[in-house]
């Protein structure tokens, strides 16, 4: 009897082997993990295949945390491989992260086998359970005949309407098991329809409340760079001719050398940026769901009349946080392609006579400079200079992470992004440890580009044990440590609002860390001068270019991250530096 079945002439093989074989036809070139008991089988099948590289990590949140960095940067699925019970927990936080800055990640995590599955049998915990709040969706695999249209819709789910994290929980047996293997070219959910396309009125709409505006803004938020659009970005500015700011998830997606960009906008945005802001009576946010480090308190935000536009992929982002005059639902690329069509189709453009007031409002603002600072060849290293020089040096490709503190906001502040995609940190969740591993998956993605990690002497503590990770794949990020024996942006805080009691802020033992970093087979260097620091940074990217180089740089203990918008304030109320 003939069939049209096609699992019946299907290669029947083991669950632990499908999971390889969807990987390969997913395109995934880069796997990060770490093996144990219950991913053996898995593991087993990694040995005998060559279609994709295993990357051994030494820490489960390292291995998410670089797949995730890996994704950043190429816009593809990052992919991670844990073992279940304390393995699964470890890449929680990993995983968490991820989905505070909506990025597509697909993690496997093991499991003990079904029969055990409620026994309290040995490493296992309800990984299923656990992580429900910190994912898009997550799946527990019990039949090895699902698992094909599980890892598809698993990559459909993470990269399609708002980007996030999916989890497989693949119980041990599931991978033993076997069954025909299909793989679905497509998948088809209908309780997950995702709007893509802009509704054209809403759009034509906020077209005409864009052209009568005399003190526009666009606000630029990761939205824009996870949709890809920041080609569509700067043409849609261009044309406007309106000023731009970033959030922290946005830098990149607006040329940084374009004298339209204002800077990053928030707590440590630029005065001009926050004024702007404040001041504005008509905001387009694309891809920027106005959280608490943008808008600083909402109530004082909207006590200025404006018309704010809203485009967003997630429905739930819009009006969340500040209310929406004009939402427009739909991914950013397509919404954004629909505003160009409809400008080219109707000839409209902005009359700049309309901004000329605004304009020069904003220059008196920025003339106030306030990111200048002095660098005394005498003084201690500022930790501003560090980032500028560091971004001389290494060159226009250049890729950048960062932890999480004071050294994450002076390189938001002072580095120069005229491209997206190549600035990676953690955003939403704040995650200590993220700039290390992260820099260990955008050098995996991008073997021939320099790539730069920005790290604190807490933050490096939390995932140094990557150093082995990257001697063992010849990975060869510049490493630069703000050493200032601090947790600083703890110690920013406690000074500024609880009196200067340093409670438990003050790094009182730390490691030689030339010496740490030496140990692993690594470059270490150290500067506590600005004629050092000038040394140190032309070795990293020239004598030992091809070498991961750890650079030990001691800055000046106390120097605060401003402007600064304290708790509970509104964007204009900022603290700026003193004048020297």
């Amino acid at each position: 009897m003939q069939t049209n079945d096609p699992a019946s002439a299907a290669e029947e093989m083991t669950g632990a082997r499908m999971v390889i074989e969807a990987l390969h036809a997913e395109g995934v070139k880069h796997v990060f993990g770490y093996p144990g008991g219950s991913v053996l089988p898995l593991y087993d099948e990694i040995y005998r295949q060559d279609y994709f590289k295993h990357i051994l990590v030494r820490h489960e949140q390292a291995a998410v945390h670089a797949a995730d960095a890996y994704s950043r940067s190429t816009n593809g699925v990052g992919v991670a491989i844990v073992t279940s019970g304390p393995g699964a927990t470890n890449a929680v936080t990993g995983i968490a992260t991820a989905y505070a800055d909506s990025i597509p990640l697909v993690v496997f995590s093991g499991q003990v086998g079904t029969s055990l599955i409620g026994t309290d049998a040995f490493q296992e915990c309800d990984t299923v359970g656990i992580t429900r709040p910190c994912v898009k969706h997550n799946f527990l695999v019990k039949d090895v005949r699902d698992l094909p249209l599980v890892i598809k819709k698993a990559f459909y789910i993470a990269r399609s309407g708002r980007p996030g994290p999916v989890l497989i929980d693949l119980p041990k047996d599931v991978q033993c098991a076997k069954a025909p293997f299909v793989y679905p070219d497509k998948v088809d959910i209908p309780s997950y329809r995702p709007v893509v396309k802009g509704h054209s009125g809403q759009i034509k709409k906020a077209l005409q409340i864009l052209m009568k505006a005399e003190r526009p803004l666009l606000l630029v938020g990761g939205g824009a760079v996870g949709s890809d659009s920041a080609e569509l970005v700067n043409g849609l500015a261009d044309r406007l001719g309106y000023p731009v700011v970033c959030t922290l998830m946005g830098l990149g997606a607006f040329r940084a050398s374009d004298p339209k960009f204002l800077g990053m906008v928030g707590m440590h945005g630029t005065y001009e940026a926050n004024m702007a802001m404040q001041q504005s009576d008509c905001l387009l946010a694309i891809g920027a769901r106005f959280d608490d480090r943008v808008v600083g308190n909402p109530k004082d935000f909207e006590r200025i009349a404006r018309q704010v536009i809203q485009i967003d992929v997630d429905p739930s982002s819009i009006s969340k946080c500040v209310h929406t005059t004009v939402p427009i639902v739909g991914d950013v690329h397509e919404v954004l392609g629909e505003f160009l069509r409809q400008m080219d189709e109707h000839g409209e453009r902005p009359d700049p006579a309309n901004t000329e007031a605004w304009c020069a409002q904003i220059e008196k603002w920025r003339a106030k400079k306030c990111l200048a600072y002095k660098a005394d060849p005498a003084d201690d290293i500022k930790p501003q200079a560090v980032i500028e020089r560091v971004q001389a040096r290494a060159g226009a490709d250049a890729y950048y992470t960062t932890d999480v503190g004071e050294h994450q906001m002076w390189a938001a502040q002072y580095l120069k992004l005229d491209a997206p995609r190549h600035w990676m940190t953690s955003g939403g969740l704040g995650t200590m440890g993220y700039g290390f591993p992260a820099a260990c998956g955008a050098c995996v993605a991008h073997p021939d580009a320099p790539v730069v990690c920005f790290t604190g002497d807490g933050s490096i503590q939390m995932n140094i044990q990557e150093l082995g990770t990257a001697k063992q794949y010849g990975l060869a990020p510049k490493i630069f440590l703000f050493n200032n024996a601090y947790l600083g942006m703890v110690a920013v805080w406690q000074r500024a609002y609880y009196g200067g009691r340093m409670s438990e802020s003050v790094m009182e033992v730390q490691p030689d860390f030339v010496k740490l970093v030496e140990s692993y087979g690594h470059i270490g260097l150290r500067a506590t001068t600005y004629e050092e620091l000038d040394d140190v940074i032309e070795q990293a990217f020239g004598k030992y270019k091809d070498e991961l180089v750890f650079v030990d740089v001691h800055i000046k203990r106390a120097e605060p991250v401003l402007p600064m918008v304290g708790p509970g304030q509104g964007l204009t109320e900022m603290v700026l530096a003193e004048e020297d």
